[in-house]
């Protein structure tokens, strides 16, 4: 059987035609990429940038008995574990003739160069030089590249910036709150620049599409009140708000689950990389209001490479079932949403793809001028533009603090004894459906009033926070 080509397809639409059917040859040449927030280099803006943050290097598993070979913002690095339990992170090759410290041999304490012996301390100090007269000056005048780091919860954390501006490590509250709060730590590797995969938080309405229905099974239900609230398949009404003076937001995603209540999800972004997330299981929203299972922060490797490293949250009031599986987090592992890492076969990622597909096959770096962006871009856009802000005010290559150690510069301190709070959070509230009313604009001033309140638990000593927000809450008459 013989198929005939339509006479169309083979006449064209003709010289001076504006027609775009078929228009794939009239894109032209795809430009490049917007570097000013994807190149991480050493005297890049956003590089210097985010070398004035603490970062989540490698989990504290991959530091076994040999080194571990990691690369950090472009830079090669080596961290490992002396026989004294230190942690250290240092430049990659040897100080002497540049052979790679990943072939080192740890020692009780430093790392110890194969080629020629030379013993570096974590802090970078010479120790030894072994192969050199006893009145040698060498190890005197050498420094070898080193950075601050050390071990929390499963993952290694470095400071990678001028050492006279190392800030304290921001401490939130949802490390500690509840009092059983188990921090688990995990990792996936993603082939991209780290924005893409950052800016993939502020899209939320991606969560209606990407994670229900049309591609996987839903993320779940959301329960609250002995009420089951149908959640992710409903679209949400999206609002985005700027916090800690422009240095972090957060996204308001409300959706009404039934005639009386609506429910009100956000999560936080804290500046450059940082993200805290609401209950990732069915039952997350049992309680009138709960707060962060999930932290992450999204770390460049290079330009075109990047980590998410984070912790999950494991406690009894976000899961209060015991749904959960720490065992599942890990190197390339979460215990929640497939699709997550970039370990399954290529038929099984095209037939149920995740965050890892969509966000690792928009290029290595996405292009941004090539982007049609609609309503529900609005949060991706005011990351970007205050991501700028951000760079154009506070990275400054080469310079100096003048007051270091004076907090994490852009996160801000809290009063003495006093968590950071954090914003992010599940609460389903009363707010019936009333006839007359345009209730679309209802819900989003629903999410709104929400958000203050949670905005107004900062006034309130870490320990009392939760239980103020439940108490507003539970009051609160809309």
């Amino acid at each position: 059987m013989t198929t005939r080509v339509s006479d169309s397809l083979i006449r064209g639409p003709g010289r001076g035609s504006s027609s775009r059917v078929y228009g794939g040859y009239l894109k032209g040449k795809v430009p490049p990429p917007d570097m000013e927030l994807a190149a991480v280099g050493r005297r890049t803006p956003m590089g210097e940038y985010m070398r004035r943050y603490w970062h989540p290097v490698c989990l504290s598993e991959e530091l076994m008995e040999v080194p571990h070979a990691i690369r950090i913002l472009g830079d090669d690095l080596v961290a490992f574990r002396d026989r004294e339990g230190r942690v250290g992170v240092v430049d990659q090759h040897c100080s002497h003739r540049g052979t790679s410290l990943e072939y080192g041999i740890i020692q009780p304490r430093g790392i110890r160069c194969c080629y020629h012996g030379w013993l570096i301390d974590i802090d970078g100090t010479i120790l030894e030089t072994p192969g050199e007269p006893p009145d040698s000056k060498i190890k005197n005048t050498v420094f070898h590249g080193a950075y601050p780091a050390f071990e929390r919860s499963g993952l290694v954390f470095a400071y990678l910036g001028h050492p006279d501006e190392r800030p304290a490590f921001p401490e939130f509250d949802c490390f500690t709150i509840p009092e059983d709060n188990d921090l688990v730590a995990f990792s996936h590797s993603y082939p991209c620049n780290w924005l893409q995969l950052y800016e993939n938080n502020p899209d939320h309405m991606h969560t209606a599409f990407l994670h229900n229905g049309m591609t996987v099974k839903s993320v779940g239900k959301a329960v609250a009140s002995g009420l089951t609230v149908t959640g992710f398949e409903y679209l949400p009404i999206l609002d985005w708000v700027e916090t800690n003076n422009g240095n972090g937001m957060v996204y308001i995603a409300s959706r009404r689950t039934d005639g009386e209540h609506v429910w009100v999800r956000s999560s936080e972004m804290v500046f450059p990389n940082i993200t805290h997330h609401g209950s990732l299981l069915e039952t997350g929203s049992k309680f009138t209001h709960t707060t962060v299972s999930l932290t992450r922060w999204h770390v460049p490797v290079d330009d075109q490479n990047s980590f998410l490293y984070g912790w999950r949250h494991f406690n009894s009031e976000i899961d209060p079932e015991g749904l959960g599986d720490p065992s599942a987090c890990g190197k390339e592992s979460v215990d929640f949403m497939e699709g997550q890492s970039g370990g399954r076969s290529y038929a099984e990622s095209q037939r149920a793809p995740g965050d890892w597909e969509a966000v690792s096959n928009q290029r290595r770096i996405a292009v941004h001028a090539m982007e049609n962006p609609g309503t529900t871009d609005v949060g991706v856009y005011m990351m970007r533009r205050m991501l700028s802000d951000a760079v154009r005010r506070d990275a400054k290559p080469g310079g100096r603090n003048t007051t270091p150690g004076n907090g994490t510069p852009g996160i801000g301190r809290a009063t003495e004894g006093e968590k950071l709070s954090t914003h992010g959070y599940d609460a389903v509230v009363r707010a019936p459906m009333k006839p007359g009313r345009d209730d679309r604009e209802f819900v989003k001033g629903v999410g709104r009033t929400v958000f203050d309140v949670i905005l107004a638990r900062d006034r309130q000593p870490s320990a009392q926070r939760t239980f103020w927000v439940r108490e507003q809450l539970s009051r609160m008459s809309l």
